[in-house]
Parts: structure tokens; C-alpha cells; sequence
């Protein structure tokens, strides 16, 4: 294969999926790669009978459940991708494949929704809102706190929904991008505090390691996408306030991007990152949004280059 047929091959179809999620709408879930997967966890995880089992049963089932579904997912591509008959549709079933992988657009779409809520003052539209961005009870918040979750809501999915895929992508090609979203959907689904607690840990803790160089990326683009009169703050407060969630990633961008707007993101009982020089209102969220933007397409150029050069 020449110079040039290899750069098309690795870098056509991330530039295709990059102009699908800009322009796509929300992918109806009947026809989203993810929602299939998330469908095969639950009639599968229902049926091991998760609640009832003692911790150590759990972890096993755990282990074994993340290892089954994310080698399944990437096996499935794979035969599917196998059966594709020529090289152009076969850029086209990897630019479909990433597109359903990552997303920034959407995140910021998200967002955008919660933030004319809240400029509307309709708070049950703004918790209702939120509920799509995070899985955080939206019901005593009020609108300073929900504006402040919806900001730390696109600091942290901007590592988790668009670096990070991008990030295994540029590493280890389709099946670490795939990998990667099997392994964060099933912590989305199962890595809670909750009576499946054991079962959900080898997805959380696999998801953290999966995150650890990502989230950590992320926060020094979100640096370079923030106003430079910012960064100075940006970088003393993400020093400082980074390792104060529980998650060992979530507070990488989160507290790069309170210093950025020099605004405190708190969550009642767990943590406070930033100083409190401004309020968290519908322009923060625009604030973050376009620093988000700004960092997503700075990730994207790096990651188009790595893949067409490396």
C-alpha cells in the first residue's frame, strides 16, 4: 500500500466521522452501535442475578461481564468490517463506526439546552435538562447549582465522550476506540454505589485506567482553548483542586475549567473546585462550551495528525 493510500485509510474516515458528529443530529437509538451494546449488557447482566450474589461472586461476574461484552463488541466490528467489499466502503463503515463513538457536538448540544432553561428560569425544564448530560439527582439543585453541573458536565465529557475515544483511536485504531466506549458505557451503567456495587467495579476501575492519560490531556487543551489572560488562574487552580473527587480523572478538566471561569463547581458533600470570583449562570456554561469547542477541535487536529503521520 503507497504513502497515500494508507493516509486515506487512516485518516479519511476520522475526518468523515468529525463532519457526521458536527452536522448530525441525536442518532435515534434503534441505529446507535452504543444503545445495541447497552441492550446486550442488560438482558445479559439480568440474568446473572447480580443483586442476590455475595461481593467476590460479583467482582467475578464483573470481571468476566467487562471482558465478554468489550471483546464481543470489538469482535462484532471486526466481522462486520470483514465483510465490507471494497476499500471505500470500507472507510465509510470505519467514519460510521467512529462517529457512534465519540461525540462533542452532541455534548455541547446538551448543554445548550440546559443553559436556555436556565435563561428561561424554567427550572423543571433545566433538572430535566440536566438529566441528559449527568447522572447527578437533579431535583435540589437550584439554578446556580445546576448551572455549575452542566459546566463540570462538558469538562468532564469532553474527556470522556470525544478526547478519550479519540485518544485510544490514535493508539490502537478502531478496536481501541470501540473498546474504550464499551468499557465506559458499562461504568455508566453499572459502576454506582449501589446493591451491584462488586459487579460494577471491574468496569469502574477499568474505565479509570482507560481515562487516566485522556482526562489528563484534556486539561491541558482545555488550557490552550481557554482565554489567555485565564490560564494563569486556570493552571494554579487545576493544581491545586484536581485530586479532590472521589474519581482520580473527573477532576482533571473539571478543575481546569473552573479555573478558566473563574468559577467554584461544587457538589454538595463531595467536593469544591475553584474560587467563587463568579457565579455559575447560563453565560458560564456558553463560557465553557466554547472553550470546550475550541479544545475538542485542538484534540481532534492532534489526533487526525497522529494517525495520518505516525
Amino acid at each position: 500500500m503507497g504513502l497515500a493510500s494508507a493516509e486515506l485509510s487512516a485518516g479519511a474516515p476520522l475526518a468523515i466521522a468529525f463532519v457526521v458528529d458536527a452536522v448530525h443530529r441525536e442518532w435515534p437509538s434503534a441505529w446507535h452501535p452504543v444503545a445495541w451494546l447497552g441492550r446486550a449488557a442488560s438482558w445479559l447482566a439480568a440474568r446473572l442475578h447480580v443483586p442476590t450474589a455475595k461481593p467476590h461472586w460479583q467482582m467475578a461476574a464483573g470481571i468476566a461481564f467487562v471482558g465478554f461484552m468489550t471483546a464481543g463488541a470489538v469482535t462484532t466490528v471486526g466481522l462486520a468490517r470483514a465483510l465490507v467489499p471494497a476499500v471505500a466502503l470500507t472507510v465509510a463503515f470505519d467514519a460510521f463506526v467512529l462517529a457512534a463513538c465519540f461525540t462533542l457536538s452532541g455534548l455541547i448540544r446538551a448543554a445548550e439546552v440546559l443553559r436556555l432553561a436556565l435563561l428561561h428560569r424554567d427550572l423543571d425544564a433545566a433538572r430535566a435538562a440536566l438529566q441528559s448530560l449527568c447522572s447527578r439527582d437533579p431535583r435540589p439543585l437550584d439554578a446556580e447549582d445546576l448551572a455549575a453541573a452542566g459546566i463540570e458536565s462538558v469538562a468532564e465529557n469532553t474527556s470522556d465522550s470525544f478526547i478519550a475515544p479519540l485518544f485510544w483511536y490514535a493508539v490502537l485504531g478502531w478496536p481501541g476506540a470501540v473498546a474504550y466506549r464499551s468499557v465506559n458505557t458499562l461504568d455508566a451503567m453499572y459502576g454506582y454505589r449501589d446493591e451491584r456495587e462488586w459487579f460494577g467495579k471491574a468496569a469502574a476501575r477499568l474505565d479509570d485506567a482507560l481515562n487516566f492519560v485522556p482526562a489528563r490531556l484534556t486539561a491541558v487543551l482545555l488550557w490552550l482553548a481557554g482565554p489567555a489572560e485565564a490560564r494563569g488562574r486556570g493552571w494554579r487552580l487545576f493544581v491545586r483542586d484536581r485530586g479532590r473527587t472521589a474519581s482520580p480523572n473527573a477532576g482533571q478538566p473539571m478543575a481546569m475549567m473552573a479555573g478558566l471561569l473563574g468559577a467554584r463547581l461544587t457538589k454538595r458533600g463531595c467536593y469544591v473546585l475553584g474560587d467563587a470570583e463568579r457565579r455559575c449562570s447560563p453565560a458560564r456554561i456558553a463560557d465553557a462550551c466554547r472553550i470546550a469547542t475550541r479544545a475538542g477541535l485542538f484534540g481532534a487536529g492532534l489526533c487526525f495528525a497522529v494517525v495520518v503521520f505516525s
